[in-house]
């Protein structure tokens, strides 16, 4: 019988999407579940952009430029410009999705065998990115005792090698939803240059941030232009998951150009989310004041609750909506599904993300979830009293 790619065998699963197979069957089984596990944001898509979907006038549905319509990449620029960005349309290549951004980038960079370190928990799908593009992932590990604050310039040095090609970040953090700081920027920005490797970073959830913290680009810091590389999406901003729109920013004309290369193999980024994410960047102010205001109330109701059950060890986010919690079991993967398979509170229940799969280093993470705040302060508060009582009834 023929075979799979060894690469096929090795690409991970989600520790996100995994466990949807029981919950399922918990919703078969007639419970109510509440979920805790992904990032799709319970707020409404701007109306401006399911307006000028509703409304298009056009006849053909037909291929737009594999770098994205050049409109739509001008207002783009002038929404990083605002933000002391200072890019242009020539800057940006449109993609499908943050994740699509992310593949170029590895691709674009890094050849077969070579490394790229990230400060670790990570988002679970770089796994999946290094994997499809043959890089290896060296972590460098971040500690919830810290709030998963950057590790000291000195642990990302002891692990450059001559395959080192890049630096990747997620500022705002997912899972951890850590903030880095822009002292921060800077010490990372020093040793890209000393070292002459790329900066790598995921900005998608920069409109998220609490407690007066504000987000500082990579691109905002000078002398990047050489090195600097930002991935970009619109799903987490304006509430448009389904949209499958991203983009890849950098000064650097030869990334531009190799990625471009890439987008040139998959034609074109979808015409209708161009438009929708087109008319997007016209979302007033008051829409992202009012979500953040809610999102910063549900992190604190949240936090809250969660320090107040006995043995759990909660990280405190700053930015995105997701918070990394340490639980007093071995094995979160086996409690996420014993939740699911085996346990109700009043015929509740709740779904997580077991946090090993947001790790590279093996053993590391496995008392750990990863919670996103995206429901209602109501429903978190009950998925609280539903987490309480799983943990007293539970044995591992």
């Amino acid at each position: 019988m023929p075979s799979v790619s060894n690469k096929g065998k090795n690409m991970p699963e989600s520790p996100i999407r995994k466990l949807v197979p029981y919950a399922e069957k918990a919703y078969k089984d007639k419970k109510t579940v509440y979920h805790l596990n992904i990032g799709q944001p319970d707020i409404k898509s701007p109306q401006i952009a399911m307006d000028a979907v509703a409304n298009h006038h056009l006849e053909v549905l037909a291929y737009t430029r594999s770098e994205g319509s050049e409109e739509y990449r001008k207002k783009i620029a002038n929404y990083y410009n605002r933000l002391n960005i200072p890019v242009d349309a020539n800057d940006i290549v449109v993609t499908t999705g943050g994740s699509e951004a992310l593949l170029f980038a590895m691709g674009s960079i890094a050849d077969v065998g070579d490394e790229i370190i990230i400060p670790e928990p990570f988002y679970a799908n770089y796994n999946g990115f290094a994997t499809a593009s043959g890089v290896t992932i060296v972590p460098v590990i971040s500690k919830i005792e810290n709030n998963f604050a950057l590790p000291p310039i000195s642990e990302f040095e002891k692990l450059i090698t001559p395959k080192t090609k890049a630096i990747l970040i997620c500022n705002p953090g997912n899972p951890t939803g850590y903030l880095y700081s822009k002292e921060e920027i800077k010490l990372l920005a020093a040793m890209v240059k000393k070292h002459d490797l790329f900066l790598v970073a995921d900005e998608v959830y920069r409109e998220f941030t609490y407690d007066g913290s504000k987000h500082y680009s990579i691109l905002e810091e000078l002398g990047m232009a050489e090195h600097g590389i930002l991935i970009d999406s619109v799903s987490k901003r304006y509430s448009m998951c389904g949209a499958r729109i991203g983009c890849l920013v950098s000064k650097n004309k030869e990334v531009i150009r190799t990625a471009l290369k890439f987008a040139q193999a998959r034609l074109s980024p979808p015409t209708f989310a161009q438009i929708a994410s087109e008319a997007a960047l016209l979302t007033p102010q008051s829409y992202f004041d009012e979500v953040i205001s809610e999102y910063q109330e549900r992190r604190d109701i949240l936090v809250r609750s969660l320090k107040e059950i006995p043995g759990v060890k909660v990280g405190e986010p700053k930015g995105a909506f997701y918070c990394i919690v340490e639980l007093p079991v071995k094995n979160s993967d086996a409690f996420a599904q014993w939740l699911l398979e085996s346990f109700d509170h009043n015929g509740e229940t709740i779904m997580v993300a077991p946090a090993a799969g947001f790790y590279s280093s093996p053993g590391v993470g496995l008392n750990q979830v990863r919670i996103a705040y995206v429901l209602r302060k109501e429903s978190l508060i009950r998925s609280v009293e539903i987490l309480k009582a799983a943990l007293e009834e539970y044995n591992d």
